[in-house]
């Protein structure tokens, strides 16, 4: 079974603590449908005629378990204050190589994170090509690369920003992030994959 991460996050540019309290007590309703979801196939499974229903909440299981992962990552990131990118960090040196620079990663990510719906936009490092991909992942489950683990991940649901930024504030909310995220997790994410 599963339990939720606890994270400590300072005060945030534009993203109140409120959001914050909110936002965790909704991954916390992913931990625990996670986990009602196995108790759940554990039980039906003593009965082949349930064989129907508990394909449906595997299926949900997906859902459930991403919107867990991805929460955290996300969480992790903003944990520990601020913390600028640094040029000379293995992942620097990854995405030069992949965007030719930084700020064309930046601008290609903030593009990404404004894709229209719910999901998110996550950076992944694949080991077996050794490059930096990114992709929009829909819902929490749909999109996800197979066998890659994300390196960062930028919720876009419409609760981790409207409550402060209203749906037409969505940009500057992606500013934001990126101005309270703390590179260090990044890095780390990064360098303990590859």
């Amino acid at each position: 079974m599963f339990t939720p991460k606890t994270f400590t996050i300072p005060d945030l540019k534009g993203i109140s603590s409120k959001n914050i309290e909110e936002h965790l007590k909704l991954y916390a309703g992913y931990v625990k449908h996670t986990n009602l979801i196995l108790e759940k196939v554990a039980e039906l499974s003593k009965d082949d005629a349930n064989a129907y229903i508990i394909s449906e909440l595997q299926r949900r299981f997906g859902f459930e378990f991403d919107g867990m992962r991805n929460h955290e990552y996300y969480f992790a990131s903003l944990e520990g204050g601020a913390k600028e990118f640094n040029l000379n960090s293995a992942l620097s040196h990854a995405i030069t190589e992949r965007w030719g620079s930084y700020d064309a990663w930046l601008a290609h990510f903030k593009a990404l994170a404004m894709t229209r719906g719910i999901g998110w936009a996550i950076l992944y490092y694949d080991t077996v090509s050794k490059q930096l991909l990114t992709t929009w992942v829909s819902e929490q489950h749909l999109g996800h690369l197979t066998g890659l683990s994300p390196i960062l991940a930028l919720d876009m649901w419409e609760h981790s920003y409207v409550a402060d930024y209203q749906p037409s504030g969505k940009k500057q909310y992606i500013e934001d992030f990126f101005t309270n995220l703390n590179w260090g997790v990044i890095e780390k994410n990064f360098d303990d994959i590859r």
